[in-house]
């Protein structure tokens, strides 16, 4: 039995080393965005500071485990060399409000934060003790990131739009908390498995809101698109028939441009054609008029 949890242990946890790593690498087009601009334009730092503190209280906590941890280190050594170079790259395209800002949260979290961390857990702390105190730290820290989308699926709902939540990261995110349950159940690890409970549920309803406003057209939406419609065929209809002007402000009024030399065949001419492009009704009264005369 025991065998057979460690091969699912390394199974699952091979898995979730590979699909993390993709996670990592989904701000990539970000940062290439932020690079050719050499600006960080309206991009928050917080997420890539929050990775990274959560990162190195992975590796932390994995340290305290007797070798059932190790492939916990491997995807989060990876993922700290990742958000490290992305902080680099947001502190040297960022103005100096936004560096400034970036650095306080930074030495506030990942340095003073961390060190308070390590130091209690060294000197208060031993054994199985400090493994529970730093899982946790871990887990509160886990529910606490993967309570963020929180705020974008409330986004989606108000605005009706899924543009700032792509479905394959919601995808790759559930799928990877998926793994990582897995992965700690299979260690018999509560403080892996907990957080990943929960990540696995917030990915599963970002991926259903996705779908119900990405392909589920609402009342709203259906009448707003029939509203456009019937705009845009009155418009189709305006181009097709003669346009009615309406009151002349004092603004459009023009004077009349001064006629020099023009020939009287010419001025002939354009009588005739004006004549021609007449309003029948005008014509069908002067054809009246003539008669009774008569």
């Amino acid at each position: 039995m025991a065998l057979t949890h460690n091969v699912w242990a390394f199974v699952f946890g091979i898995m979730g080393n590979i699909i993390s790593f993709v996670v990592f690498l989904a701000p990539v087009p970000t940062f290439v965005r932020i690079c050719k601009k050499k600006s960080t334009e309206g991009f928050q730092s917080l997420p890539y500071v929050s990775a990274l503190f959560s990162a190195m209280l992975w590796i932390y906590y994995a340290m305290q485990k007797d070798g059932s941890g190790f492939l916990l280190i491997t995807i989060n050594a990876v993922g700290l060399v990742i958000e490290t170079i992305y902080i680099v790259l947001f502190v040297t395209y960022a103005n100096k409000k936004t560096r400034i800002s970036t650095l306080k949260v930074l030495g506030v979290l990942n340095f003073l934060g961390f060190a308070a961390i390590v130091l209690v857990c060294e000197l208060l702390t031993k054994g199985s003790t400090r493994e529970k105190v730093l899982g946790g730290i871990c887990v509160g820290f886990s529910v606490s990131v993967f309570a963020a989308p929180l705020s974008i699926m409330r986004v989606v709902v108000r605005t009706r739009s899924v543009e700032f939540m792509p479905f394959s990261l919601s995808l790759f995110l559930t799928i990877s908390a998926v793994t990582w349950l897995f992965y700690g159940l299979a260690i018999k690890d509560f403080y892996v498995a907990l957080p990943n409970v929960l990540g696995a549920f917030l990915g599963a309803v970002q991926m259903i809101l996705y779908i119900i406003f990405k392909y589920y057209k609402t009342p709203v939406a259906q009448k707003t698109d029939k509203s456009k419609a019937v705009s845009d065929h009155s418009i189709d209809i305006a181009k097709l028939t003669t346009v009615i002007p309406g009151p002349i402000s004092d603004s459009a009024v023009h004077q009349p441009p001064v006629i020099h030399n023009v020939p009287e065949t010419q001025i002939q001419v354009t009588e005739v054609k004006s004549q021609k492009i007449a309003d029948p009704k005008d014509q069908i009264n002067k054809d009246v008029e003539n008669q009774s005369q008569v």
